[in-house]
């Protein structure tokens, strides 16, 4: 969270495109935020090409949406893009790796490690097992210490417990917190839970 992750995105896919070069962008339907598009924090937004779907081949998919590109513009998709790679089932993470492996299409994905409870998202946990290479996009916390932890707020105030997925809205937000400022938003929740 506040990574620059869809930035670093949009930045990948414009570099592709510079050259002269075809990619496709995808993230999960789950990621309502910007309807079907990514939205960076800096305020560039690009609409995605396709919506994963739980329930989705993603190799089908990007074989479907490649083969549209390819007829209207005479190239071969050079790169697969997903942000929020977290929401993809562990399936679909073995699938982009076919893509990578087997079609020979460089997938660049984007996402977070774990939720607000620090449990890694299946999405993630499967990409951390098969990913060829890992870059860390860093943040900082409001101590200035590198951020490790996206905790929730609801209303403003911090939660440690819930559903895993709970995309922002009116009343839920994330804040990049390091371990120690986790540590303490934690214990104050569950002091203040005693009291109530």
């Amino acid at each position: 969270m506040n990574s620059g992750k869809s930035t670093a995105l949009l930045q990948a896919a414009y570099n592709y495109e510079e050259r002269d070069q075809v990619v496709l962008i995808a993230k999960p339907s789950i990621d309502i935020r910007g309807d079907k598009a990514i939205v960076s924090r800096l305020g560039v937004t690009r609409e995605v090409d396709f919506l994963v779907v739980p329930d989705a081949n993603l190799r089908d998919d990007f074989a479907y949406y490649s083969q549209i590109v390819a007829e209207r513009t005479s190239k071969p998709v050079a790169c697969l893009l997903i942000d929020e790679a977290q929401f993809l089932t562990a399936e679909q993470v073995n699938q982009a790796m076919q893509i990578a492996v087997l079609d020979g299409v460089p997938v660049l994905a984007y996402g977070i490690r774990g939720d607000f409870l620090t449990r890694g998202f299946p999405g993630s946990l499967r990409l951390l097992e098969v990913a060829h290479s890992i870059e860390e996009l860093k943040t900082i916390c409001r101590c200035g210490r590198k951020a490790l932890f996206n905790a929730r707020l609801i209303d403003g105030v911090f939660v440690f417990a819930g559903d895993q997925v709970a995309i922002d809205g009116f009343d839920v937000t994330y804040e990049s917190l390091c371990a120690g400022c986790y540590l303490r938003e934690n214990a104050n929740a569950n002091r203040e839970a005693k009291f109530d």
